[in-house]
């Protein structure tokens, strides 16, 4: 049942917003320094956190040298400078430990399970930031899922009431279509659903376009 009501919410998102085609975001390891600095805050200040890294670090290797308090200080538009700035550094050392050069490129000739579980392992790094890496940066078909994704697939029965962001992931992965074009289209159209419909405390039910599917619609109305 939810892999049904996964797949009809997916087209009918389609429908609604348009076809989006996927294009690599570029560096795996920029994707996800950049996700890292994303957590808690907005895209605005995350961006602005990574453009300020990277122009007083242009390498990664200078990055890792450079003295913990010089990294916050280029970070602090993006909020938790002193939590994110040794985080950032603890998992580039790990990297360049781990990865031929600190090239993450190689992840994406694996399935999605284990390429996720190479970068869960590294320090610091969740499914979410992970799941970002592999879709966004390397085209594999992973389902980030933040927290509006989260609540409309709990609201509309895409998964379970009780499922965590976590288990999320491969549920949602297993119930689309196994693409990166599926998978980055439902990102999108889900966390566009969230933002601007699906709200938290009152979604708009009356303008959603997926309420012949919704299962809190079917059982509540608006």
């Amino acid at each position: 049942m939810q892999a049904w009501r996964t797949s009809h919410i997916a087209q009918r998102l389609v429908e609604h917003y348009g076809t989006r085609r996927w294009s690599s975001s570029g560096d795996p390891v920029g994707e996800l320094v950049a996700t890292i600095l994303s957590q808690n805050t907005s895209d605005v200040n995350s961006m602005r956190a990574y453009a300020s890294l990277r122009r007083s670090f242009p390498t990664w290797e200078a990055v890792i040298a450079a003295p913990e308090s010089d990294l916050a200080d280029s970070i602090r538009s993006g909020g938790l400078a002193n939590i994110k700035a040794p985080r950032i550094q603890a998992v580039l050392r790990e990297i360049l430990a781990q990865f031929p050069n600190g090239d993450l490129s190689e992840l994406a000739s694996l399935p999605v399970e284990e390429a996720r579980r190479a970068l869960t392992d590294l320090p610091g790094v969740g499914m979410k930031t992970a799941s970002c890496v592999l879709l966004f940066s390397l085209g594999l078909p992973a389902m980030p899922v933040d927290t509006h994704i989260h609540r409309v697939s709990r609201r509309t029965g895409m998964i379970g009431e009780r499922t965590s962001a976590d288990a999320a992931h491969g549920i949602l992965e297993g119930n689309l279509a196994g693409d990166v074009d599926s998978a980055y289209q439902f990102h999108l159209d889900v966390i566009h659903l969230g933002r601007e419909i699906c709200l938290a405390r009152t979604p708009k039910c009356a303008i959603c376009p997926i309420t012949e599917y919704c299962a809190h619609y079917q059982t509540h109305g608006q």
